[in-house]
């Protein structure tokens, strides 16, 4: 038995030495600095959320230099950041396509928040099908982890036996919970901040809340639900509101479909849809009401 468990051992402590040539620490906000991985030749890939400034962006590389990098572009809603390095020869990671993790599977999150590298075995404890973030994003999948977060985990990579990486880790996107970005998020979420520098979604700039529709009115208008989502605030100048949204409007469906959680709103606010006219049908004094809401490009500074 000790022969066997040295041998894994040994095997994963090499493959935190194997993917840990491309991880980087990132000197972009203070005291602490965060993690990066090098992810293509010249391309960084970060967390958005311990990237405090736009400027005067240092890396410390695993041979204990220093290199300056420049911000290609961030995306809040999937807490991404895209650095580009240039004029070093620094590893590439090596990434996991060919199969995604599985419950239970033994993994392990790297950080470097400083020259040296630190290393937090477990499990993967949860592994769902897609969701969205808080601001809209959709990730592709849920990975829960069952690990130790230590300094530098936001930005790092997650990494199988054989030193594959997983995708990135960050302690941002579920109150506090480890996760994990998965490659195939992270791999569109970077391609498209290499191209135009941020992410194209739309919004409406309207707040909501869920409501259950009295039984009598639901009765009286026919409806197929009586839950609906109420809107409780609305950006003023936002698409909705020159749209002809009001505050205390019952919102029932939108493109055709039912809404009860702002979750079903945000699914119909993909980049593809900003400048197209979304049919929503509402309850306004009583009676139901058919509108056309055109969506807008969301801000970059916009945090929701």
């Amino acid at each position: 038995m000790s022969t066997v468990l040295q041998s894994l051992s040994t095997e994963l402590a090499d493959a935190v030495e194997s993917a840990g040539r491309a991880v980087v620490a990132i000197h972009a906000r203070r005291r602490i600095p965060a993690s990066g991985v090098h992810w293509q030749p010249g391309v960084v890939v970060a967390t958005n959320h311990t990237i405090n400034r736009d400027e005067n962006i240092t890396l410390t590389l695993p041979d204990g230099t220093t290199a300056p990098a420049s911000l290609a572009g961030r995306d809040p809603s999937t807490d991404l950041a895209v650095l580009k390095l240039a004029g070093q020869s620094l590893p590439v990671a090596s990434l996991r396509r060919d199969a995604p993790p599985k419950i239970g599977e033994l993994v392990i999150a790297l950080g470097r928040p400083g020259p040296g590298l630190t290393a937090s075995w477990g499990v993967v404890s949860r592994a769902d099908g897609p969701w969205r973030t808080w601001q809209g994003a959709e990730i592709d999948s849920l990975l829960r982890l069952d690990l130790a977060i230590y300094d530098g985990f936001s930005g790092g990579p997650l990494i199988d036996a054989a030193g594959r990486v997983l995708g990135i880790n960050t302690s941002a996107l579920a109150r506090g919970v480890p996760v994990t970005i998965p490659i195939a998020t992270v791999e569109r979420i970077v391609t498209e901040l290499l191209e135009r520098g941020n992410i194209r979604r739309a919004y409406l700039g309207i707040g909501t809340q869920p409501v259950r529709v009295p039984e009598s009115l639901a009765r009286k208008l026919e409806l197929k639900s009586d839950l609906a989502l109420l809107i409780v605030s609305l950006e003023s100048g936002g698409p909705a509101d020159r749209d002809g949204l009001l505050l205390g409007d019952v919102l029932l469906e939108l493109d055709g479909t039912a809404v009860n959680d702002a979750s079903d709103v945000l699914a119909k606010l993909g980049g593809d849809r900003v400048g197209k006219p979304l049919a929503a049908r509402l309850i306004r004094g009583g009676q139901v009401k058919a509108l056309q809401l055109t969506p807008g490009e969301r801000p970059t500074s916009r945090a929701a």
